[in-house]
């Protein structure tokens, strides 16, 4: 064999050896396109993990009926599922739910009691976690309740974020599992914890962000890595759902995404927000520049960084038939449905069986459900 022809195989064989060991080596987010209760519980048995215990399911109850937050009914079965409770946080900011009274109010409003027992973490105080990393917080504060719980489903809507550029699962468990106290010692990096200066960031923009990947992983040692991560990747509006009154989304529904490393998992998020082509109907510009304009992409950079997770990742597409598998005209027909104010209920569902009694938008026709 000609020289050049050995190195130029040696090369090949050492690539193939080294792309076979990071794909061994990356952590596994699962996806599927199909946004619907049925999807949601499919990928959280595709990860192999049991959520066992008492089950904390760490979602955003919203500030508005008009947020894109994640409906009761979308998360019904999976909360069913697992016997979950539902946990929150009051939030920092002046709003409906920035107290307890309010909150809980709110919580009825927005269906949350109709399918579960839900739980304001911070109700009955706060208690100070540690955190392994201490560049600019010495604790992480979070509601008392942390203790009741021995497994936590993190739970979030991935969307933009005013502050944070985007929201997913490390903001779920960073700021989303704070107390009021600890939103505000996260927003300035340790500062201050009086939420009068919640949105003063006396150490710059990165400093917030390293702080939430800090206090993320602090929640995710707390309860000793029993900890599932979900990002819901529907009604993606460059505003966050503690927006009352967001901005329409401009970019199609993308699925739900899973995985047991929370940086893996929003790091696969955001590659498919900054690789997706816009075509008229559906830009993803706007959500590209407001992430690009918060420098949003730095808390995962960050938690890596800090040893939190990999931002190296297998991508694994659980819709795709197996080579047994058919796929019927029946099973091609797919249904997309709003509610009468023009929130996203279900993205590429098979079927519309889980949808309440009632009038929607199904494919672009006005239907009642019985």
């Amino acid at each position: 064999m000609k020289k050049g022809l050995f190195i130029a195989f040696l090369a090949l064989g050492l690539w193939s050896a080294k792309a076979q060991e990071q794909t061994e080596t990356a952590s596994k987010v699962f996806f599927t396109q199909e946004i619907t209760p049925e999807s949601l519980v499919k990928i959280y048995k595709a990860l192999g993990v049991e959520a066992t215990g008492r089950v904390a399911v760490k979602i955003s109850t919203g500030e508005s009926s008009q947020s894109y937050h994640l409906r009761p009914e979308f998360i019904k079965n999976l909360v069913d599922e697992v016997k979950g409770t539902i946990v929150e946080c009051n939030t920092a900011y002046g709003g409906n739910r920035s107290s307890t009274e309010s909150h809980l109010r709110a919580i009825e409003e927005r269906g949350y009691n109709a399918i579960a027992t839900v739980d304001l973490m911070d109700s009955e105080g706060t208690t100070d976690i540690p955190v392994s990393d201490t560049k600019w917080l010495q604790f992480n504060r979070v509601g008392s309740h942390i203790a009741d719980y021995d497994f936590l489903i993190n739970l979030a809507h991935f969307k933009g974020h005013a502050m944070g550029g985007f929201g997913g699962v490390l903001k779920n468990q960073s700021i989303g599992m704070a107390s009021r106290e600890g939103k505000t010692l996260i927003h300035t990096a340790g500062v201050y914890s009086d939420p009068g200066y919640v949105f003063r960031q006396p150490n710059g923009q990165d400093a917030f962000l390293e702080s939430m990947a800090a206090a993320a992983k602090s929640v995710h040692e707390y309860y000793h890595g029993h900890v599932i991560y979900i990002d819901v990747m529907n009604n993606l509006s460059v505003d966050c759902d503690c927006d009352g009154h967001p901005s329409a989304p401009q970019m199609r529904d993308i699925g739900i995404l899973a995985s047991l490393d929370p940086v893996a998992l929003d790091k696969a998020c955001l590659d498919l927000v900054f690789e997706h082509e816009s075509t008229s109907g559906d830009n993803a510009s706007p959500l590209q520049q407001r992430i690009e304009s918060r420098h949003g992409t730095h808390i995962v950079d960050y938690a890596e960084q800090i040893g939190f997770g990999s931002r190296t990742y297998q991508l694994i597409d659980i819709d795709e038939p197996s080579s047994t598998e058919s796929v019927t005209a029946d099973n091609a027909l797919r249904y997309n449905v709003y509610n009468l104010e023009g929130v996203k209920l279900l993205t590429n569902a098979r079927s519309l069986k889980s949808l309440p009694s009632g009038i929607y938008i199904v494919n672009g026709k006005k239907t009642v459900i019985k």
